[in-house]
């Protein structure tokens, strides 16, 4: 006699999963490992110490908040891995002579170390810019942004065919090198370029020599103009590019590139007071701005936003950039209108909440903040 079993319940089989997902906010992470990516570039990776899913756009960036020489200091980095594993993400930091934050963290970020992290923000994504061909340009450490991309568009089996061109100065600082060489072989949409401008001793290089110009953008990218570009690098490598996608006739509606670092003119840093400068007279039709939890308020000065207004009183807001792009100096506004010239660092929720980025918020009216 032959019998059928019953499938057995699904949830003998499953469990529910108790995990949180990531928001733009502060939020604490360990660094759970340092990879040593060249001889003067190391990627971090960071954890939570309870179960979160690092969720966030491809080519987006976190603000780290640390503390040098006793003092507090904000900087950001582009997310370098892909929210395709996201129960980790990783920054990866080239050092630089003179680079206090990137410095400070080849010699003292080590696995265990706890921190804060603002975050993710920004709008150089590959996801709100669909196109079945994109082409990735980076120069240098560059690269973070668009490999994130490019790591996302093949874990997830995306049909989108990638041109990747990568400039380093020699073949020993090609970042992912390993990576970039395993994902060429094994993905037939994904079409690898580098371009070193010089070759060193002993180590042998077969690629193409010196700076990308059009002959070789040419050679390597037929059907430049049928792609969406996404350029990350050095400002003198970024608008080298824009010069030669221009010359090619390159519809630049379908060039973007990571612009933390430069300095929009439209967004530019304001020149903040120091706390002796508060007595100086105001207009007298000038607003005033109250921070709710300090108790403090001021009459602003014509254009001041209201970090500055806070750096009058003493007050010591955090931020890490001072152009709207990095959201750390986000703020509760309870009452009042203000202009706010962002360029990124808040989303269309948050500003329906009442949040605004205080570097870049100018009051029009009275108002209030929770601060």
């Amino acid at each position: 006699m032959n019998s059928t079993t019953s499938p057995a319940p699904a949830d003998r089989y499953l469990s529910d999963v108790n995990t949180s997902t990531w928001v733009n906010g502060r939020h604490q992470v360990r660094c759970a490992r340092v990879i040593q990516e060249t001889a003067d570039v190391r990627t971090f990776v960071f954890v939570s110490e309870q179960p979160l899913l690092f969720f966030f756009k491809p080519g987006q960036f976190v603000s780290l908040e640390l503390e040098i020489d006793g003092l507090p200091v904000m900087r950001s980095y582009t997310i370098s891995s892909s929210p395709s594993k996201p129960y980790s993400f990783t920054i990866t930091v080239k050092r630089a002579p003179g680079g206090q934050v990137s410095n400070w963290l080849h010699d003292n970020m080590r696995e265990g170390t706890m921190l804060y992290v603002h975050g993710p923000v920004g709008r150089f994504n590959c996801i709100d810019f669909p196109n079945r061909k994109v082409l990735m340009l980076s120069g240098g450490v560059g690269i973070t942004p668009v490999m994130s991309m490019t790591r996302w568009f093949l874990d997830t089996s995306s049909d989108v065919d990638i041109d990747f061109i990568h400039s380093a100065r020699t073949p020993a600082d090609i970042i992912y090198e390993r990576e970039l060489a395993d994902l060429s072989a094994r993905h037939s949409n994904f079409h690898l370029h580098l371009v070193c401008e010089r070759t060193q001793a002993g180590y042998p290089w077969a690629g193409y020599r010196g700076y990308l110009d059009s002959a070789k953008l040419q050679m390597m990218v037929p059907d430049l103009l049928e792609r969406e570009v996404f350029c990350c690098g050095p400002e003198p490598y970024m608008n080298a590019i824009k010069g030669l996608l221009k010359k090619a006739g390159f519809d630049m509606k379908h060039y973007h590139d990571e612009s933390f670092g430069s300095t929009p003119a439209e967004a530019a840093p304001v020149k903040e007071a120091q706390p002796a400068e508060a007595e100086a007279a105001p207009a007298a039709d000038t607003p005033f701005v109250e921070f709710s939890k300090s108790g403090k308020k001021v009459q602003l000065n014509p254009g001041e936003t209201v970090h500055a207004a806070a750096g009058r009183l003493g007050m010591y807001i955090p931020k890490a950039c001072g152009m709207g792009i990095c959201g750390t100096c986000k703020l509760k506004k309870n009452s009042g209108e203000v202009t706010m010239s962002h360029n990124g660092g808040i989303t269309d929720e948050d500003v329906a909440d009442g949040y605004i980025l205080s570097c870049c918020s100018v009051p029009t009216t009275d108002v209030s903040v929770e601060f």
